[in-house]
């Protein structure tokens, strides 16, 4: 079994892990181990996880419609409510 040598840990992150694992009743180091062994197992979901981004653009241009466009923005106008308290100013 192979050792793994860790330097130039911060104090706050040592002692979040110290917590961590005295809550979880293991040894600093078996917490470090299952935490890494825990991140790896989710690696593949990081990694396919899309972002919104990705998301919004893939669904980018994707509206298809015969109407045309004066004919669509006129729908959503007609669509709208005025509200009076609007056309009063606010």
């Amino acid at each position: 079994m192979a050792n793994l040598q860790i330097k130039g840990i911060k104090d706050e992150l040592y002692s979040e892990i110290k917590k961590l694992a005295a809550e979880e009743h293991r040894s600093i180091s078996q917490q470090v181990h299952f935490l890494i062994k825990e991140y790896l197992a989710k690696k593949h979901h990081f990694c396919t996880a899309k972002t919104p981004a990705q998301v919004l653009l893939e669904i980018a241009g994707s509206w298809e419609d015969e109407k045309s466009a004066e004919k669509l923005i006129a729908d959503i106008k007609s669509g709208r409510k005025n509200l009076k308290k609007l056309q009063e100013g606010l």
